[in-house]
């Protein structure tokens, strides 16, 4: 494979909260690593039906209400015609609409393209998967 094409997985331990993970220095990382200096683009790919990607703040409680408003849109109740797993696991499979399972970003001299506050972010409600993969994918 050309390297002008690059991936690497990333094995991310969640835990058995409600979490948004902030993933931005494994991004940088792998773009110091592989990028050489290159502009392209970055793919974050989270390959399962229960989790999700968002370029967010973090740090200054937005990662919060983030969790917040899925909590408010997506209840923890029995609403859910899927229902293996924890109560109202039926809505960590609807998660993915609302917060896709991935996300394309600039690269730009080898370097990522965010905005002053954002950071790139694993979201996962789901308190039954305590362990998510994230592939990162460089095409430049």
């Amino acid at each position: 494979m050309s390297d002008a094409f690059t991936t690497r997985i990333l094995n991310i331990s969640t835990g058995t909260e409600e979490t948004v993970t902030d993933l931005t220095r494994d991004c940088e990382q792998f773009l110091r690593e592989n990028a050489a200096g290159r502009d392209g683009l970055l793919n974050i790919f989270v390959p399962h039906a229960t989790a999700g990607v968002a370029v967010i703040e973090t740090g200054a409680g937005s990662d919060d209400d983030l969790l917040a408003a899925l909590r408010t849109l997506l209840p923890a109740d029995n609403r859910w015609q899927h229902r293996h797993g924890a109560p109202g696991h039926g809505r960590d499979h609807v998660l993915p609409a609302l917060v896709p399972p991935h996300a394309t970003l600039p690269v730009i001299g080898g370097r990522l393209e965010l905005g002053t506050w954002q950071s790139v972010c694993l979201v996962d409600t789901n308190i039954d998967n305590t362990n998510r993969q994230v592939r990162l994918s460089f095409l430049g």
